[in-house]
Protein backbone atom coordinates (compact mmCIF):
# COMPACT_ATOMS: atom_id res chain seq x y z
CA UNK A 1 0.00 0.00 0.00
CA UNK A 2 1.43 3.38 -0.69
CA UNK A 3 1.18 6.09 0.84
CA UNK A 4 0.16 8.32 -2.32
CA UNK A 5 -2.75 5.97 -3.05
CA UNK A 6 -6.37 6.26 -2.52
CA UNK A 7 -6.32 2.78 -0.35
CA UNK A 8 -4.04 4.24 1.93
CA UNK A 9 -6.49 7.33 2.29
CA UNK A 10 -9.42 5.14 3.26
CA UNK A 11 -7.15 3.14 5.47
CA UNK A 12 -5.52 5.76 7.45
CA UNK A 13 -8.60 7.14 8.70
CA UNK A 14 -10.01 3.70 9.74
CA UNK A 15 -7.06 2.85 11.46
CA UNK A 16 -6.62 6.15 13.44
CA UNK A 17 -11.11 5.51 14.67
CA UNK A 18 -10.43 2.37 15.77
CA UNK A 19 -7.09 2.89 17.25
CA UNK A 20 -8.59 5.60 19.77
CA UNK A 21 -11.84 4.99 19.67
CA UNK A 22 -12.47 0.94 20.23
CA UNK A 23 -9.24 0.02 21.05
CA UNK A 24 -8.30 1.57 24.28
CA UNK A 25 -5.94 -0.72 25.69
CA UNK A 26 -2.04 -0.89 25.29
CA UNK A 27 -2.13 -4.29 24.59
CA UNK A 28 -5.08 -4.64 21.97
CA UNK A 29 -3.42 -1.12 20.79
CA UNK A 30 -0.43 -2.88 20.11
CA UNK A 31 -1.99 -5.95 18.94
CA UNK A 32 -4.20 -4.00 16.56
CA UNK A 33 -1.02 -2.25 15.36
CA UNK A 34 0.32 -5.73 14.26
CA UNK A 35 -2.65 -6.35 12.64
CA UNK A 36 -2.98 -3.18 10.64
CA UNK A 37 0.96 -3.59 10.05
CA UNK A 38 0.38 -6.93 8.24
CA UNK A 39 -2.50 -5.37 6.16
CA UNK A 40 -0.57 -2.40 5.12
CA UNK A 41 2.64 -4.26 3.81
CA UNK A 42 0.39 -7.72 2.33
CA UNK A 43 -1.48 -5.47 0.13
CA UNK A 44 1.89 -5.64 -2.02
CA UNK A 45 2.01 -9.82 -1.87
CA UNK A 46 0.55 -11.34 1.04
CA UNK A 47 4.08 -14.13 0.59
CA UNK A 48 5.77 -11.36 1.66
CA UNK A 49 4.36 -11.50 5.41
CA UNK A 50 6.04 -15.04 5.74
CA UNK A 51 9.39 -13.21 5.31
CA UNK A 52 9.06 -10.60 8.06
CA UNK A 53 7.16 -12.77 10.22
CA UNK A 54 10.50 -15.19 10.44
CA UNK A 55 12.32 -12.14 10.78
CA UNK A 56 10.21 -11.27 13.85
CA UNK A 57 10.22 -14.26 15.39
CA UNK A 58 13.89 -15.23 15.06
CA UNK A 59 14.88 -12.00 16.45
CA UNK A 60 12.01 -12.10 19.71
CA UNK A 61 13.66 -15.11 20.79
CA UNK A 62 17.12 -14.33 20.00
CA UNK A 63 16.46 -11.63 22.48
CA UNK A 64 15.04 -14.72 25.16
CA UNK A 65 18.23 -16.68 24.65
CA UNK A 66 20.62 -13.89 25.25
CA UNK A 67 18.67 -13.25 28.56
CA UNK A 68 18.32 -17.21 29.74
CA UNK A 69 22.31 -17.68 28.56
CA UNK A 70 23.43 -14.22 30.54
CA UNK A 71 26.15 -15.76 32.36
CA UNK A 72 27.25 -17.63 29.58
CA UNK A 73 29.69 -15.46 26.98
CA UNK A 74 30.14 -18.11 24.92
CA UNK A 75 26.20 -18.86 24.41
CA UNK A 76 25.57 -15.64 24.18
CA UNK A 77 27.76 -15.02 20.89
CA UNK A 78 26.15 -17.74 19.42
CA UNK A 79 22.58 -17.20 19.81
CA UNK A 80 23.16 -13.39 18.67
CA UNK A 81 25.69 -14.80 15.84
CA UNK A 82 23.16 -17.51 14.72
CA UNK A 83 20.49 -14.66 14.66
CA UNK A 84 22.86 -12.53 12.27
CA UNK A 85 23.85 -14.51 10.14
CA UNK A 86 19.97 -15.64 10.09
CA UNK A 87 18.65 -12.40 9.24
CA UNK A 88 21.69 -11.51 6.74
CA UNK A 89 20.74 -14.85 4.95
CA UNK A 90 17.48 -14.28 4.25
CA UNK A 91 18.25 -10.57 2.75
CA UNK A 92 21.16 -12.14 0.46
CA UNK A 93 18.86 -14.59 -1.15
CA UNK A 94 16.61 -12.39 -1.77
CA UNK A 95 18.55 -9.32 -2.58
CA UNK A 96 22.08 -10.41 -3.47
CA UNK A 97 22.21 -14.08 -4.88
CA UNK A 98 21.82 -13.19 -8.04
CA UNK A 99 24.16 -10.49 -8.35
CA UNK A 100 27.24 -12.01 -6.71
CA UNK A 101 26.24 -15.50 -8.95
CA UNK A 102 26.31 -13.19 -12.15
CA UNK A 103 29.52 -12.04 -11.15
CA UNK A 104 30.99 -15.05 -10.15
CA UNK A 105 30.17 -16.79 -13.65
CA UNK A 106 31.41 -13.67 -15.55
CA UNK A 107 34.74 -13.69 -13.86
CA UNK A 108 35.16 -16.98 -14.30
CA UNK A 109 34.42 -16.89 -17.73
CA UNK A 110 36.56 -14.20 -18.59
CA UNK A 111 39.56 -16.93 -17.09
CA UNK A 112 38.58 -19.09 -19.60
CA UNK A 113 36.00 -21.30 -18.18
CA UNK A 114 32.08 -21.90 -18.53
CA UNK A 115 30.14 -22.55 -15.09
CA UNK A 116 26.63 -23.52 -15.22
CA UNK A 117 25.51 -22.25 -11.52
CA UNK A 118 21.68 -22.51 -11.19
CA UNK A 119 20.32 -18.73 -10.70
CA UNK A 120 16.83 -17.82 -9.06
CA UNK A 121 14.21 -15.48 -9.93
CA UNK A 122 12.64 -13.73 -6.77
CA UNK A 123 10.87 -10.87 -6.37
CA UNK A 124 12.93 -8.24 -3.61
CA UNK A 125 10.49 -8.11 -0.62
CA UNK A 126 9.32 -4.46 -0.01
CA UNK A 127 11.04 -2.66 2.85
CA UNK A 128 13.75 -6.04 3.46
CA UNK A 129 16.70 -3.83 3.85
CA UNK A 130 15.01 -1.94 6.47
CA UNK A 131 13.35 -3.93 8.80
CA UNK A 132 16.51 -6.75 8.52
CA UNK A 133 18.25 -3.64 9.77
CA UNK A 134 15.84 -2.54 12.41
CA UNK A 135 15.86 -6.47 13.46
CA UNK A 136 19.53 -6.70 13.56
CA UNK A 137 19.82 -3.75 16.15
CA UNK A 138 17.50 -5.30 18.65
CA UNK A 139 19.21 -8.42 18.82
CA UNK A 140 22.88 -6.23 19.02
CA UNK A 141 21.47 -3.85 21.48
CA UNK A 142 20.04 -7.09 23.47
CA UNK A 143 23.67 -8.48 23.64
CA UNK A 144 25.00 -5.15 24.32
CA UNK A 145 23.20 -4.89 27.50
CA UNK A 146 21.98 -1.58 26.19
CA UNK A 147 17.90 -2.73 26.72
CA UNK A 148 16.52 -5.87 28.39
CA UNK A 149 14.47 -8.05 26.11
CA UNK A 150 10.88 -7.83 25.97
CA UNK A 151 9.19 -11.24 26.95
CA UNK A 152 5.66 -9.89 25.02
CA UNK A 153 5.98 -11.57 21.30
CA UNK A 154 3.09 -8.46 20.88
CA UNK A 155 4.60 -5.54 21.55
CA UNK A 156 7.93 -6.44 19.59
CA UNK A 157 6.29 -7.87 16.40
CA UNK A 158 4.60 -3.86 16.58
CA UNK A 159 8.30 -2.69 17.27
CA UNK A 160 9.26 -4.32 13.95
CA UNK A 161 6.64 -3.83 11.50
CA UNK A 162 5.01 -0.67 12.82
CA UNK A 163 3.34 0.56 9.31
CA UNK A 164 4.51 4.16 8.86
CA UNK A 165 7.93 3.08 9.02
CA UNK A 166 7.84 -0.11 7.84
CA UNK A 167 8.92 0.07 4.01
CA UNK A 168 10.99 2.92 3.83
CA UNK A 169 12.90 3.82 7.20
CA UNK A 170 13.32 5.37 9.65
CA UNK A 171 15.25 2.75 10.92
CA UNK A 172 14.35 3.16 14.43
CA UNK A 173 16.28 1.32 17.08
CA UNK A 174 14.78 -1.14 20.16
CA UNK A 175 16.24 1.23 22.64
CA UNK A 176 13.81 4.34 21.42
CA UNK A 177 10.72 2.68 19.53
CA UNK A 178 9.92 -0.46 22.18
CA UNK A 179 9.59 1.55 24.90
CA UNK A 180 7.14 3.26 23.34
CA UNK A 181 4.65 0.45 22.71
CA UNK A 182 5.31 -0.95 26.10
CA UNK A 183 3.58 2.05 28.04
CA UNK A 184 0.42 3.91 27.75
CA UNK A 185 -0.43 6.20 24.77
CA UNK A 186 -2.72 9.02 25.11
CA UNK A 187 -3.91 11.08 22.51
CA UNK A 188 -2.55 14.28 22.26
CA UNK A 189 -4.19 17.23 19.90
CA UNK A 190 -1.45 19.57 19.48
CA UNK A 191 1.10 16.16 18.18
CA UNK A 192 -1.79 14.99 15.82
CA UNK A 193 -2.45 18.14 14.34
CA UNK A 194 1.86 18.90 13.69
CA UNK A 195 1.92 15.31 12.83
CA UNK A 196 -0.30 16.30 9.74
CA UNK A 197 1.25 19.11 9.35
CA UNK A 198 4.21 17.14 8.57
CA UNK A 199 2.46 14.81 6.57
CA UNK A 200 0.98 17.22 3.75
CA UNK A 201 4.73 18.93 3.74
CA UNK A 202 5.87 15.18 2.84
CA UNK A 203 2.85 14.81 0.32
CA UNK A 204 3.92 18.30 -1.04
CA UNK A 205 7.42 17.32 -1.63
CA UNK A 206 6.19 13.64 -3.26
CA UNK A 207 3.58 14.45 -5.41
CA UNK A 208 4.11 18.00 -6.33
CA UNK A 209 7.60 18.05 -6.61
CA UNK A 210 8.99 14.70 -6.75
CA UNK A 211 6.77 13.11 -9.03
CA UNK A 212 6.91 16.19 -11.63
CA UNK A 213 11.02 16.08 -11.60
CA UNK A 214 10.53 12.17 -12.37
CA UNK A 215 8.59 12.41 -15.58
CA UNK A 216 11.41 14.17 -16.96
CA UNK A 217 14.29 11.90 -15.43
CA UNK A 218 12.48 8.70 -16.52
CA UNK A 219 12.02 10.22 -19.87
CA UNK A 220 15.27 11.50 -21.04
CA UNK A 221 17.97 9.82 -18.69
CA UNK A 222 18.71 7.51 -21.05
CA UNK A 223 18.89 9.00 -23.76
CA UNK A 224 21.80 10.90 -22.34
CA UNK A 225 23.59 10.51 -26.36
CA UNK A 226 21.62 12.95 -27.65
CA UNK A 227 21.73 16.13 -25.36
CA UNK A 228 24.69 18.55 -24.78
CA UNK A 229 26.80 18.76 -21.38
CA UNK A 230 24.71 21.22 -19.61
CA UNK A 231 21.38 19.29 -20.50
CA UNK A 232 22.50 16.61 -18.88
CA UNK A 233 23.50 18.35 -15.41
CA UNK A 234 20.22 19.89 -15.56
CA UNK A 235 18.70 16.46 -15.36
CA UNK A 236 21.21 15.48 -12.60
CA UNK A 237 20.17 18.57 -10.69
CA UNK A 238 16.35 17.18 -11.36
CA UNK A 239 17.35 13.83 -9.88
CA UNK A 240 18.79 15.41 -6.98
CA UNK A 241 16.00 17.49 -6.50
CA UNK A 242 13.20 14.11 -6.92
CA UNK A 243 15.29 11.77 -4.71
CA UNK A 244 15.30 14.08 -1.70
CA UNK A 245 11.89 15.10 -2.22
CA UNK A 246 10.73 11.18 -2.83
CA UNK A 247 12.39 10.02 0.26
CA UNK A 248 12.24 12.84 2.56
CA UNK A 249 9.02 13.38 2.04
CA UNK A 250 8.36 9.76 2.90
CA UNK A 251 10.03 10.55 5.97
CA UNK A 252 8.04 13.27 6.69
CA UNK A 253 5.12 11.09 6.15
CA UNK A 254 5.98 8.36 7.86
CA UNK A 255 7.34 10.83 11.08
CA UNK A 256 3.90 12.47 10.83
CA UNK A 257 1.74 9.23 10.10
CA UNK A 258 3.06 7.66 13.46
CA UNK A 259 2.53 10.73 15.97
CA UNK A 260 -1.11 10.59 15.33
CA UNK A 261 -0.68 6.99 16.97
CA UNK A 262 0.99 8.75 20.10
CA UNK A 263 4.58 7.52 18.35
CA UNK A 264 7.66 9.45 18.18
CA UNK A 265 9.81 8.70 15.41
CA UNK A 266 13.57 10.03 14.98
CA UNK A 267 14.12 12.76 12.34
CA UNK A 268 15.59 11.11 9.01
CA UNK A 269 16.60 14.71 7.17
CA UNK A 270 17.61 17.63 8.59
CA UNK A 271 17.63 19.71 5.64
CA UNK A 272 20.64 18.40 3.62
CA UNK A 273 21.06 20.48 0.60
CA UNK A 274 22.18 23.39 2.88
CA UNK A 275 25.29 21.29 4.28
CA UNK A 276 28.44 23.19 4.16
CA UNK A 277 30.43 19.97 2.96
CA UNK A 278 30.19 16.47 2.38
CA UNK A 279 30.93 15.29 6.21
CA UNK A 280 27.97 17.61 7.64
CA UNK A 281 25.75 16.12 4.63
CA UNK A 282 25.81 12.66 5.46
CA UNK A 283 25.07 13.90 9.00
CA UNK A 284 21.64 15.24 7.79
CA UNK A 285 20.91 12.75 5.27
CA UNK A 286 19.03 9.65 5.90
CA UNK A 287 20.27 10.19 9.80
CA UNK A 288 18.65 6.63 10.95
CA UNK A 289 20.48 4.88 8.75
CA UNK A 290 24.05 6.62 8.71
CA UNK A 291 23.99 6.44 12.70
CA UNK A 292 23.14 2.68 12.04
CA UNK A 293 26.27 2.19 10.11
CA UNK A 294 28.29 4.31 12.17
CA UNK A 295 27.33 2.67 15.96
CA UNK A 296 27.30 -1.17 14.52
CA UNK A 297 29.89 -0.91 11.67
CA UNK A 298 32.19 1.96 11.52
CA UNK A 299 33.05 2.16 15.63
CA UNK A 300 33.10 -1.48 16.00
CA UNK A 301 35.78 -1.76 13.34
CA UNK A 302 37.69 0.94 15.67
CA UNK A 303 36.08 4.14 14.26
CA UNK A 304 38.80 6.92 13.99
CA UNK A 305 40.32 6.34 17.00
CA UNK A 306 42.76 4.27 15.89
CA UNK A 307 46.05 4.73 13.31
CA UNK A 308 45.06 6.66 9.88
CA UNK A 309 45.35 4.34 7.51
CA UNK A 310 43.20 2.12 9.70
CA UNK A 311 40.39 4.70 9.76
CA UNK A 312 40.58 5.21 6.40
CA UNK A 313 39.82 1.87 5.64
CA UNK A 314 37.09 1.59 7.92
CA UNK A 315 35.53 4.37 6.05
CA UNK A 316 35.76 2.46 2.87
CA UNK A 317 34.89 -0.44 4.19
CA UNK A 318 31.56 1.10 5.34
CA UNK A 319 31.05 2.57 2.12
CA UNK A 320 30.94 -0.52 0.60
CA UNK A 321 28.49 -1.96 2.39
CA UNK A 322 26.23 1.26 2.55
CA UNK A 323 26.31 1.01 -1.72
CA UNK A 324 25.55 -2.64 -1.48
CA UNK A 325 22.92 -1.99 1.28
CA UNK A 326 21.25 0.67 -1.22
CA UNK A 327 21.16 -2.19 -4.06
CA UNK A 328 22.62 -5.25 -5.72
CA UNK A 329 24.40 -2.98 -8.42
CA UNK A 330 27.88 -1.90 -9.47
CA UNK A 331 26.69 1.26 -9.88
CA UNK A 332 25.87 2.04 -5.94
CA UNK A 333 29.13 0.20 -5.47
CA UNK A 334 30.85 3.38 -6.85
CA UNK A 335 28.47 5.50 -5.24
CA UNK A 336 29.73 4.26 -1.73
CA UNK A 337 33.29 4.54 -2.60
CA UNK A 338 32.95 8.13 -4.42
CA UNK A 339 31.85 9.13 -0.80
CA UNK A 340 34.39 7.25 0.70
CA UNK A 341 36.83 9.42 -1.01
CA UNK A 342 35.13 12.50 -0.91
CA UNK A 343 35.08 12.26 2.89
CA UNK A 344 38.53 10.94 2.95
CA UNK A 345 39.76 13.88 1.50
CA UNK A 346 37.60 16.36 3.82
CA UNK A 347 39.06 14.86 6.70
CA UNK A 348 42.73 15.05 5.34
CA UNK A 349 42.11 18.73 4.74
CA UNK A 350 40.40 19.35 8.31
CA UNK A 351 36.99 20.64 6.71
CA UNK A 352 34.76 18.21 8.89
CA UNK A 353 32.95 21.27 10.81
CA UNK A 354 29.16 21.72 10.71
CA UNK A 355 28.33 25.58 10.90
CA UNK A 356 25.06 25.73 12.21
CA UNK A 357 21.94 28.50 11.07
CA UNK A 358 22.65 30.57 14.12
CA UNK A 359 26.74 30.58 12.82
CA UNK A 360 26.51 31.31 9.35
CA UNK A 361 24.82 33.63 6.49
CA UNK A 362 26.13 36.17 8.06
CA UNK A 363 27.45 39.61 5.93
CA UNK A 364 30.53 40.15 3.58
CA UNK A 365 32.56 37.75 2.68
CA UNK A 366 31.14 35.30 5.36
CA UNK A 367 28.55 35.13 3.05
CA UNK A 368 30.00 34.59 -0.13
CA UNK A 369 32.46 31.65 1.64
CA UNK A 370 29.12 29.88 3.29
CA UNK A 371 27.49 29.91 -0.42
CA UNK A 372 30.54 28.69 -2.15
CA UNK A 373 30.84 25.71 0.37
CA UNK A 374 27.32 25.17 0.06
CA UNK A 375 27.08 24.86 -4.26
CA UNK A 376 30.46 23.28 -3.82
CA UNK A 377 28.75 20.46 -1.73
CA UNK A 378 25.94 20.37 -3.99
CA UNK A 379 27.72 20.28 -6.85
CA UNK A 380 29.39 16.60 -5.70
CA UNK A 381 26.30 15.38 -4.21
CA UNK A 382 25.06 15.87 -7.60
CA UNK A 383 27.86 14.31 -9.30
CA UNK A 384 27.58 11.41 -6.91
CA UNK A 385 23.50 10.77 -7.88
CA UNK A 386 24.64 10.82 -11.49
CA UNK A 387 25.96 7.29 -10.51
CA UNK A 388 23.04 5.94 -8.62
CA UNK A 389 20.54 6.55 -10.76
CA UNK A 390 22.44 4.98 -13.73
CA UNK A 391 21.33 1.31 -14.75
CA UNK A 392 25.40 0.04 -15.13
CA UNK A 393 28.87 1.73 -14.30
CA UNK A 394 28.89 1.94 -18.32
CA UNK A 395 26.34 4.12 -18.39
CA UNK A 396 27.29 6.24 -15.89
CA UNK A 397 31.08 6.62 -17.24
CA UNK A 398 29.20 7.61 -20.22
CA UNK A 399 26.84 10.24 -19.10
CA UNK A 400 28.85 11.90 -17.12
CA UNK A 401 31.63 11.86 -20.05
CA UNK A 402 29.57 13.26 -22.32
CA UNK A 403 28.45 15.99 -19.51
CA UNK A 404 31.59 17.75 -19.08
CA UNK A 405 33.22 17.17 -22.90
CA UNK A 406 29.77 18.82 -24.26
CA UNK A 407 29.27 20.95 -21.49
CA UNK A 408 29.15 24.56 -23.57
CA UNK A 409 27.04 23.13 -26.39
CA UNK A 410 23.64 24.45 -27.31
CA UNK A 411 21.62 22.30 -25.05
CA UNK A 412 18.87 19.78 -26.49
CA UNK A 413 16.22 19.16 -23.66
CA UNK A 414 13.62 21.88 -23.30
CA UNK A 415 12.51 20.98 -19.49
CA UNK A 416 9.38 23.09 -18.52
CA UNK A 417 10.12 25.48 -15.70
CA UNK A 418 7.44 24.76 -13.55
CA UNK A 419 9.11 22.00 -11.84
CA UNK A 420 12.10 23.82 -11.38
CA UNK A 421 10.10 26.78 -9.82
CA UNK A 422 8.05 24.49 -7.55
CA UNK A 423 11.29 22.96 -5.90
CA UNK A 424 13.22 26.71 -5.60
CA UNK A 425 10.26 27.28 -3.95
CA UNK A 426 10.26 24.40 -1.84
CA UNK A 427 13.75 24.18 -0.79
CA UNK A 428 13.50 28.58 0.09
CA UNK A 429 10.73 27.84 2.51
CA UNK A 430 12.76 24.89 4.07
CA UNK A 431 15.34 27.22 4.63
CA UNK A 432 12.88 29.92 5.95
CA UNK A 433 12.32 26.74 8.51
CA UNK A 434 15.39 25.16 8.86
CA UNK A 435 15.52 25.78 12.69
CA UNK A 436 12.01 23.77 13.31
CA UNK A 437 11.82 19.84 12.80
CA UNK A 438 9.77 20.39 9.63
CA UNK A 439 8.65 23.48 7.03
CA UNK A 440 5.55 23.76 8.26
CA UNK A 441 6.23 23.27 11.93
CA UNK A 442 4.49 26.32 13.72
CA UNK A 443 3.57 26.91 16.94
CA UNK A 444 0.07 26.49 18.01
CA UNK A 445 -0.80 29.89 19.61
CA UNK A 446 -1.98 32.54 17.31
CA UNK A 447 -4.20 35.55 16.85
CA UNK A 448 -7.05 35.04 15.09
CA UNK A 449 -6.18 36.47 12.01
CA UNK A 450 -2.93 34.77 12.13
CA UNK A 451 -4.65 31.76 12.43
CA UNK A 452 -7.15 31.95 9.23
CA UNK A 453 -3.87 32.69 7.40
CA UNK A 454 -2.60 29.32 8.22
CA UNK A 455 -5.45 27.30 7.58
CA UNK A 456 -5.75 29.24 4.21
CA UNK A 457 -2.05 28.07 3.60
CA UNK A 458 -2.88 24.97 4.27
CA UNK A 459 -6.04 24.57 2.46
CA UNK A 460 -4.12 25.76 -0.57
CA UNK A 461 -0.86 24.02 -0.61
CA UNK A 462 -3.72 20.51 -1.12
CA UNK A 463 -5.50 22.24 -3.75
CA UNK A 464 -2.14 23.08 -5.31
CA UNK A 465 -1.23 19.16 -4.78
CA UNK A 466 -3.98 17.74 -6.27
CA UNK A 467 -4.20 20.65 -9.28
CA UNK A 468 -0.95 19.95 -9.85
CA UNK A 469 0.53 16.61 -9.07
CA UNK A 470 2.81 14.44 -10.91
CA UNK A 471 2.26 11.31 -12.61
CA UNK A 472 2.35 8.71 -9.44
CA UNK A 473 5.50 6.91 -8.97
CA UNK A 474 6.66 4.88 -6.82
CA UNK A 475 9.02 5.90 -3.86
CA UNK A 476 11.96 4.80 -4.78
CA UNK A 477 13.73 3.91 -2.16
CA UNK A 478 10.85 1.12 -1.85
CA UNK A 479 13.72 -0.53 -4.45
CA UNK A 480 15.74 -0.96 -1.10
Amino acid sequence: MLFNSIEFILFLPIVFFLYWFVFKKRQVQNLFIVVASYIFYGWWDWRFLVLIAVTSCCSFFSGLLLKHYNSDERARKSVSGANIVLNLGILFVFKYFNFFTDNFILLFRNLGFHLDVVTINVILPVGISFYTFQALSYTIDVYRNKIAPTHDIVEFFAFISFFPQLVAGPIERATSLLPQFQREREFNYADAVDGMRQMLWGFLKKVLVADNCAFYVNRYWDLYDSFSGISLFALAVLFTIQIYCDFSGYSDIAIGCARLFGINLKRNFEFPYFSNNIPEFWRRWHISLMTWFRDYVYIPLGGSRCAKWKHYSNIIVVWSISGLWHGANWTFVCWGLYHAFLLIIYNILGLTKSIHSSDGFRCGLKLINDILKIGLTFFLVVFGWILFRSENVIQAYRFISRMFLTFFDCPHIMLEKQPLYIAAIMLLVEWLQREKQHALQFPNVYPFTLRTIRWIVYIAITVIVVCFRGQSQTFIYFQF
